[in-house]
């Protein structure tokens, strides 16, 4: 398949295939989307189509893209990551942790599961690890609803991002 800067010419197959993980491992976004698409439909706007989708569903389909994310610096080895979740967390200098930070990443991975019940979130590109690790320190002192909400917008931050590196490689 080959990429194509007019989305709405793509077959639902194609489509699918090139902008199914824009959400992680939640093809179910951009199969909603497709049979609303328009032509000359643009990043901005399929990113607010994809929000609205997510938005939509119920809090159960909801958890469940969360639980779809991997860990930061966590449990899967960047080698068993989507393709774009391995380029963001290199990008962010996850892959150079120090012992120690590699070491309060898993011990707030592991308390943030088990209170929030989902991983946490980071759209990470643009940020360094320490950045990312200040973030968390803060995130898993919320309450359960503000994370849930939090971690919602981080998805649809990481979905636009993905969708403009789909849109500069057309």
């Amino acid at each position: 398949m080959s990429r194509s800067p007019y989305p709405e010419r793509l077959e639902f197959r194609d489509f699918v295939a090139m902008f199914g993980t824009v959400y992680e491992h939640s093809p179910w976004v951009a199969e909603a989307v497709y049979p609303s698409l328009r032509p000359g439909v643009d990043v901005v706007s399929m990113a607010e189509q994809m929000r609205s989708v997510v938005n939509a569903a119920s809090d159960k389909l909801k958890l469940d893209l969360l639980r779809a994310h991997p860990d930061l610096a966590g449990r899967l080895s960047l080698a068993e990551l989507t393709e774009s979740s391995r380029s963001e967390q290199t990008g962010a200098g996850l892959d150079r942790c120090t012992l120690e930070e590699l070491g309060e990443f898993q011990e707030l991975n592991a308390a943030y599961i088990e209170k929030f019940g989902f991983p946490f979130i980071f759209a990470v590109k643009g940020y360094h690890r320490t950045d990312i690790l200040e973030a968390f320190r803060v995130r898993v002192n919320h309450s359960r609803e503000e994370e849930f909400k939090t971690a919602i917008e981080q998805v649809h931050r990481i979905a636009r991002l993905r969708l403009e590196t789909i849109a500069d490689e057309c």
